[in-house]
């Protein structure tokens, strides 16, 4: 039995160093646009925990306008479709990166500009479908599972929207999209590390918050300090992203969908 029959063929995605560059209220007070983030789609060959950052929720919803197959369609259209129906009647809507990662296949950056279409959708996107670039982020990449964001939880209790704090999580994106390319796993690790940096400075409450009982910073800085590098999936933990060209104890490994 394949194990898509039980979960469904809609792919996962993982998302990068610059997140948060995607939601308005963060890129429209960038004052070096466009901001990016990074996103990776991922071949769905295991179920990945709810509440983790790693766009269940909107894997649910695409799973139900799309009877759980992903459509042969122009991925930009899917896109907005699937953004439609996850935000219908929402008063905060969910930053598109989420759709953009489980419909655009490979590694992709997306450019953010409050100035093109409000800062909901990206001015530009840039996708790379390398082989080479998947089997070598499938090398260096080990997740560990940490925590589900408890009942209760919320990134936004405290806002510190510092405007150089906020160009530096854009160039995060950037920085670590050159380092895929490049196969440069120390200058992909601290691109991580300096966007969980930028979290922390902007929004403290994605590291620590009272609802959450894990020392989420203590567990990232001990990984940071002996891998390349280290960042959390979402807000308030989720997965444990780890770089590394050592075996991570513990962890597992992805796959990258291509096509």
């Amino acid at each position: 039995m394949d194990i898509t029959s039980v979960i469904g063929k809609i792919p996962y995605r993982m998302a990068l160093a610059g997140g948060w560059i995607d939601q308005p209220f963060v890129s429209r007070l960038n004052p070096a646009p466009p901001g990016s983030m990074v996103v990776v789609a991922l071949e769905p060959v295991a179920r990945f925990m709810d509440r983790c950052g790693m766009a269940t929720g909107t894997r649910k919803v695409a799973m139900e306008i799309w009877n759980g197959v992903l459509p042969n369609r122009d991925p930009a259209v899917l896109t907005r479709e699937l953004y439609a129906a996850e935000n219908k009647d929402k008063l905060e809507p969910s930053g598109s990166q989420d759709m953009i990662g489980l419909i655009y296949p490979g590694v992709s950056r997306l450019d953010y500009d409050a100035e093109i279409e409000g800062g909901y959708f990206p001015a530009h996107i840039e996708s790379n479908r390398d082989p080479l670039i998947a089997r070598w982020l499938e090398d260096v990449f080990y997740l560990l599972p940490v925590n589900q964001r408890p009942e209760g939880y919320g990134p936004l209790g405290i806002k510190n929207l510092d405007r150089e704090w906020i160009r530096r999580l854009g160039q995060t994106g950037k920085d670590c999209y050159d380092a895929i390319l490049a196969r440069d796993i120390r200058a992909l690790g601290a691109s991580m590390n300096e966007c969980m940096e930028c979290w922390e400075a902007i929004l403290p409450h994605t590291v620590r918050h009272p609802a959450i009982s894990i020392d989420l910073k203590a567990l990232l800085s001990y990984y940071q300090c002996r891998c390349a590098g280290a960042m959390y999936s979402g807000c308030g933990g989720g997965y444990l992203f780890v770089v590394s060209q050592e075996p991570v104890s513990g962890a597992f490994r992805i796959k990258v969908r291509i096509s």
